[in-house]
């Protein structure tokens, strides 16, 4: 589930623009690796000094062509300023630059502007620092963007404003990512799995990440939780940590538990096991703890299954 730049960081230069490139007269003609050019240009240069890995930057579609174009003094300090201004860090931003090399040819109007409409949503400095870290394509989008993606949760999952903006703090690729896998899990979760709107918003609030999940994974874990363990939706719901574990640690402890006479999820039981126990807890404390049996009883256990 990647994020996608939009298109206007991706314009296709002009052959004005790309004659000027190549007519510099030292600059390696045609050369396939932006590492050529960096004894030629400034801009490169200084962009290897604060980090920037160049043999990522080059596979991002144009995104070579953009840098060779921009001259250090007058199109990237300012932006590195703008940057840092925002909360990216000086050892951040070599490693940000190489995810996003396309920030560098933005207009600072427009990448104050969206800030600006972030704060005006009332996200905090540091939140807007995290969310543009975590997710490096965000300040490419325009604010008209930004506000449906966060009208979109909103209204889609019926959340308040804040929880709206917690849900897109704790995963700032909602805002930049395709939105058509996000319709289809939660489509899932409804018709598939069926699970209530009202669960449904409890599930994502705690797990953002089940809105980007695989829908395959996601139905196996359900199905496997669901009819095998017999979790109820109301519990599958207070814990849905579960659906980011994987599948086979989930069935080789439920096994082992139920080979134990200890698969017990039902809270009204005594030895009742919390299923966010089930799964986080390293092997060593599931087996002390919650199995109530060695290390070696659990790996000779695996390999009779």
């Amino acid at each position: 589930w990647d994020d996608i730049p939009p298109s206007s960081a991706l314009e296709v230069i002009s052959e004005e623009e790309a004659v000027q490139i190549i007519a510099e007269p030292l600059l390696p003609i045609q050369s396939s690796t932006l590492r050529d050019y960096v004894d030629h240009s400034e801009t490169l240069t200084k962009l290897v000094h604060l980090g920037v890995d160049l043999s990522q930057v080059e596979k991002r579609q144009k995104a070579g062509q953009l840098l060779l174009t921009l001259d250090f003094e007058k199109d990237v300090k300012k932006i590195l300023l703008f940057l840092k201004d925002v909360g990216i860090e000086d050892n951040q931003l070599g490693p940000f630059l190489t995810k996003n090399p396309y920030i560098l040819g933005e207009d600072l109007e427009s990448l104050e502007t969206r800030v600006a409409y972030l704060k005006s949503k009332k996200f905090g400095k540091s939140e807007i620092a995290q969310m543009v870290s975590r997710a490096p394509y965000l300040l490419l989008f325009s604010v008209e963007r930004l506000d449906n993606r966060l009208g979109f949760f909103k209204n889609e999952l019926g959340l308040t404003v804040k929880k709206t903006k917690d849900l897109v703090i704790s995963l700032p690729r909602l805002l930049t990512g395709k939105i058509e896998p996000v319709k289809e899990n939660l489509q899932v979760c409804q018709i598939e799995l069926g699970f209530q709107r009202t669960e449904i918003q409890q599930i994502v609030c705690k797990t953002p990440k089940i809105l980007t999940a695989s829908k395959k994974r996601l139905k196996q874990t359900f199905d496997y939780l669901h009819n095998i363990m017999g979790i109820p939706h109301h519990m599958l719901t207070r814990f849905p940590q579960v659906f980011n574990s994987k599948l086979l640690r989930i069935r080789e402890r439920h096994m082992f538990l139920a080979f134990l006479g200890r698969a017990q999820y039902d809270p009204a039981q005594p030895s009742y096991i919390p299923l966010d126990q089930l799964v986080s807890l390293p092997d060593e404390v599931f087996c002390t703890e919650i199995a109530k049996a060695s290390m070696q009883d659990f790996e000779n256990f695996l390999k009779t299954i």
